[in-house]
């Protein structure tokens, strides 16, 4: 733990997180500033060789263009096919074991004993003062606490409540779509339906949803802790703005359940109706935390593959045709959509034993790296791995989610969303076709698509 957290961990419970943000920011510059080392890495992209002219030992599945120049799925083949873990000592981010089989993900994902999420789940970490603490890189009983506080908020029950609104909110967004015009799919459709359920999820203020969108895009696209892009001060800047709103909605809904309202199903009302999360707002890097947690999760997953599901179709025509003319394909269509892209590259663990992993000895402290898209591409458990089928009869295996203790709490939303979207899409057009190449992100972690030109063609009423 740094200096400044320790510092953060004795007033948090008096001074005000927006403040506390703040001050983080200002050490984090002062700090930069003072000391050459503790600056972020820049990133130069560079063109990836073709992997047959990579020495083994330095594949580095770390490199944050990997997935921008589509070299990712011949890397993992080799890697899969001859070091399934594969150890790379001298990676920006610290030496690191990648594993790339399907079985191996799900044997170290569900081995929480054996494999710590803790103190974070990327390659890197977040800037000094921006440590938050979130369950999903905690182990038990710490996690389970913690996750039990909030999961109510996408409850089957309250799924069953917000099946309606996202309907209706999907309907409003296509229709509003030009017909036989090139427009960005990414921004129209795919981040605006996402913002529109954040908002929802934490009862934010619906005219500043697209500001859930930015924050969650900021803070994923650190360069220090996935190789992305993001300038570290607008984190800080997006952090104290995050920060101020959801204090505000704190004490707001704090006050009107007090005076006999109800609470609601979003996820500050359920902290305060808990007796292990109400007095969260002076735990303040726990607290937001979960709030940030909450708008990545529900961002990157669900965005991504309402984008990737569009561009695997395109690809794969007849499987369009298919699903055109079988419309209740579409619930297999989700998941198939959300192996083909997988959305977040990874989890990180750390080895809290040595223990040994196709005759490689690993280490006590060892970071591993289970690459959920190569194991979403792994022949042994799926056949043709990278054409998207919409009638995959295993689709639903596949490891995007995580499994076992970790497995993504929103994962259940995420799939109808996607399920809403596809059953309001196809009695609308045609087709939507791709018009250019999508633009993807810069990151390790975020399998993202930032622009996507596409036009739809109306689909005319039958004779």
């Amino acid at each position: 733990m740094s200096v400044l957290d320790t510092v953060v961990n004795k007033v948090q419970a008096t001074v005000p997180i927006q403040l506390q943000v703040r001050a983080a920011s200002l050490y984090n510059k002062a700090k930069r500033t003072a000391i050459k080392s503790s600056r972020p890495p820049v990133f130069t992209e560079a063109p990836i060789p073709d992997v047959a002219d990579v020495k083994l030992s330095d594949i580095d599945m770390s490199n944050p263009f990997m997935y921008r120049q589509g070299q990712w799925q011949s890397y993992f083949k080799r890697l899969r096919d001859e070091a399934p873990a594969h150890f790379q000592p001298k990676s920006v981010f610290g030496p690191f074991w990648s594993i790339t089989r399907y079985a191996d993900i799900l044997k170290i994902d569900q081995d929480y004993n054996t494999y710590s999420a803790e103190p974070y789940i990327t390659l890197g970490s977040m800037p000094d003062g921006l440590n938050i603490e979130m369950f999903i890189a905690m182990d038990p009983p710490e996690h389970n606490v913690q996750r039990r506080s909030v999961q109510t908020v996408v409850a089957p029950k309250n799924l069953k409540e917000m099946e309606k609104l996202i309907r209706v909110r999907t309907q409003e967004v296509l229709d509003s779509l030009p017909v036989g015009e090139p427009f960005d799919w990414v921004d129209k459709v795919s981040k605006e339906l996402t913002s529109r359920m954040l908002a929802t999820l934490l009862d934010w203020p619906y005219e500043d949803r697209r500001n859930l969108a930015e924050l969650s895009d900021l803070a994923s696209g650190y360069s220090g802790a996935t190789g992305g892009d993001s300038d570290i001060d607008e984190i800080f800047e997006a952090a104290v703005e995050m920060s101020q709103e959801a204090v505000n909605l704190w004490h707001d809904k704090a006050a009107r359940i007090k005076a006999g309202e109800a609470p609601g199903i979003d996820l500050i009302s359920l902290m305060l109706s808990n007796k292990s999360t109400k007095d969260m707002i002076n735990r303040p890097m726990e607290f937001l935390g979960n709030l940030v947690l909450l708008v990545v999760g529900g961002n990157d997953t669900t965005r991504n593959s309402m984008s990737g599901g569009v561009v695997a179709l395109n690809e794969n025509p007849a499987e369009f045709a298919k699903l055109k003319a079988n419309p209740e394909l579409i619930p297999n269509l989700v998941s198939e959509i959300i192996r083909w892209q997988t959305p977040l590259a990874y989890m990180r663990r750390v080895a809290n034993k040595d223990v040994e992993l196709h005759g490689q000895r690993i280490r006590k402290g060892d970071q591993l790296v289970m690459w959920y898209p190569s194991g979403n591409r792994d022949e042994r458990q799926f056949e043709r791995p990278d054409e998207l089928i919409v009638d995959r009869e295993n689709a639903s295996s596949h490891t995007a989610f995580g499994t076992g203790l970790h497995k993504c709490m929103g994962n259940k939303l995420a799939e109808l969303q996607l399920q809403i979207l596809w059953e309001e899409l196809l009695p609308r057009f045609e087709d939507i076709k791709v018009v250019s190449e999508p633009e993807l992100i810069q990151s390790n972690f975020v399998r993202g698509i930032t622009k996507m030109m596409v036009t739809v063609t109306k689909k005319e009423p039958s004779a």
